[in-house]
């Protein structure tokens, strides 16, 4: 063989091999969701007092969604249908559960979730922020979850503090020096976590990783350590804190993007942010008034079940694949993102998967979203469960169980200014049979409202809490933050 033949066939060895690499190549997945922030909080929907230049950009690089839902209106349950493919007729938290002495209702071991499907595909796993699932001694525990490294707040009660006595890093409590845990102290929870998530994602290099980032911002106590360009705003200190935290939300997102690119891998990283809810506040507090959240003429804000508690801020972001500048009126839910990442890992999932949603894999890459029945909804709250679902432009809601149904035309009426029961029975039959169909029951969450084991374990829980405030208390085995920090 003549040397020059030799070179073209070693050429064409090599040229085969880096094409069969490309196509091996799996995307990273990270899901951002931010604790309360609402489409009316981003100037990319319009917001005008509050700066979010990089998440603005973000937008504009990748794809924004006016029709994006959370899993419910209210954090747990909206984390959990993320965290497992549920939507929350299904899933096995469909409200907020508090558990004595630290923690939420726990999953359950046979509950299949997104990490232990990111595991099975070879992915490293990590999550940051506020998790809320289970504490570590249960089987909701992140490390009993697919999670490889965790860092943040367990237990939701806990991150209403953002200056706290104690974080954990894995299960290991560690202290935050000059904090009390009663108000702003020395030591900023969200700066240890954003630092701590950058670092992981520094050290994963070539390897494929999947990641959740629950930022606790800009949920109340609303605290921050520096009110930065807002300080000499003509606000109250509450208006300017949740400006500044929304702003640190951005500013941090923007210390991701630049880290991705740093280390080559933004082409490789598909990147979905949300929030966990619709607007936060009413339209007439003083949040609300001020920075005209629900200025999209939405109805509805967190714990509701209308337009305005259930879409949420939402843009995905992956150079080169979803379609920059395209802003998209389709609808999709957090329990669509599963079989999404199902389908983009190539992962055959773990026996026990089961999902209600369907993959957005084409609709991210700038298709149409994927047809289906219906969406559904339940928020189980002291007073019984209130159920929404959505089957083509019909919305209905039910406000309690033996409450009647609403019916709205979202096409005509996307405020559900008026409620068209009367005159569409048809449609309130059609809603009651999906009602009764997408309801699994689970005595975790009878229909009628809470339990009295769930309403005594949420009474100690908040016992503990306040009692743990009074008196700036830590875990015993809490080790110092250098010995986190330095490992």
């Amino acid at each position: 063989m003549s040397s020059r033949i030799f070179l073209c066939c070693c050429l064409s060895v090599i040229l085969w091999a880096s094409t069969a690499a490309e196509a091996e190549r799996r995307p990273n997945f990270i899901f951002v969701l931010s604790d309360d922030i609402a489409q009316g909080d981003l100037g990319c929907y319009g917001q005008e007092l509050i700066q979010t230049p990089r998440m603005d950009q973000m937008a504009a690089e990748g794809t924004r969604y006016m029709q994006g839902y959370c899993g419910t209106s209210v954090c747990a349950p909206s984390r959990s249908s993320f965290f497992t493919g549920l939507h929350t007729g299904h899933c096995p938290v469909r409200g907020n559960y508090e558990v004595p002495p630290e923690g939420q209702l726990p999953l359950p071991e046979e509950t299949v979730t997104i990490a232990e499907v990111a595991k099975a595909a070879g992915y490293a796993t990590g999550t940051f922020g506020k998790w809320g699932m289970g504490f570590f001694d249960t089987t909701g525990g992140p490390q009993n979850q697919g999670v490889d490294h965790f860092f943040g707040y367990n237990c939701q009660r806990h991150a209403h503090s953002y200056f706290p006595t104690y974080l954990y890093s894995d299960d290991q409590p560690f202290l935050l020096p000059g904090n009390d845990g009663k108000g702003v102290g020395e030591t900023y929870a969200q700066e240890l976590i954003q630092n701590d998530m950058l670092r992981w994602v520094r050290e994963q290099g070539d390897q494929p990783f999947f990641m959740f980032y629950a930022i606790t911002l800009p949920h109340g106590r609303h605290e921050i350590d520096d009110f930065g360009i807002y300080k000499n705003k003509p606000w109250s200190n509450t208006q300017k804190a949740y400006a500044a935290q929304v702003t640190r939300v951005d500013s941090d997102m923007g210390e991701l993007i630049d880290t991705l690119r740093e280390q080559g891998i933004a082409e490789d990283t598909l990147i979905v942010f949300a929030g966990d809810n619709g607007s936060s506040f009413s339209p007439n507090s003083e949040l609300g008034k001020l920075f005209e959240q629900a200025s999209n003429g939405l109805k509805g804000y967190k714990r509701g079940m209308y337009e305005g508690a259930l879409r949420q801020a939402s843009f995905a972001w992956w150079p080169g694949t979803v379609p920059a500048g395209r802003v998209d009126d389709q609808p999709w839910a957090f329990w669509d993102l599963m079989p999404t990442f199902v389908e983009l890992s190539g992962v055959e999932p773990p026996e026990g998967y089961e999902t209600d949603g369907k993959s957005l894999v084409s609709y991210l890459k700038g298709g149409d979203a994927p047809q289906r029945d219906y969406f559904y909804w339940e928020l189980h709250e002291g007073g019984g469960a209130r159920q929404a679902a959505r089957f083509g432009d019909w919305k209905a809601v039910r406000n309690g169980p033996n409450k009647p149904v609403e019916i709205y035309d979202l096409a005509n009426d996307p405020g559900e200014t008026k409620n068209i029961a009367d005159s569409h029975p048809e449609q309130v039959q059609q809603a009651k049979a999906i009602f009764k169909e997408a309801h699994r029951p689970d005595p975790n969450w009878p229909l009628q409202g809470r339990s009295p084991e769930h309403a005594e374990k949420a009474k100690e829980a908040w016992q503990i809490k306040r009692q743990r405030d009074k008196t700036e208390w830590a875990p015993e085995n809490a080790v110092k933050l250098e010995d986190v920090i330095g490992k």
